[in-house]
């Protein structure tokens, strides 16, 4: 069964300590390489802030809310 997620982050988390070079896991969900962050953030740079998207292999849809 999918689930919807909700990412709220548009960046990666370093994880500097302990490691050679510094470690990025993934913060918006959007990574082929999870945990890691491949780049694919830069995506959600023009994202509405409060807004809900969803992103398949077409690109990203905007989700209207109903009220």
């Amino acid at each position: 069964m999918a689930r919807l997620v909700k990412h709220e982050r548009q960046g990666p988390y370093e994880i500097p300590e302990g490691t050679e070079l510094p470690v990025f896991i993934c913060g918006c969900g959007l990574s082929k390489n999870k945990p890691f962050c491949d780049g694919s953030h830069k995506k959600t740079r023009d994202e509405e802030a409060g807004e809900l998207y969803i992103y398949d292999a077409n690109g990203r849809v905007k989700v209207e809310k109903e009220y």
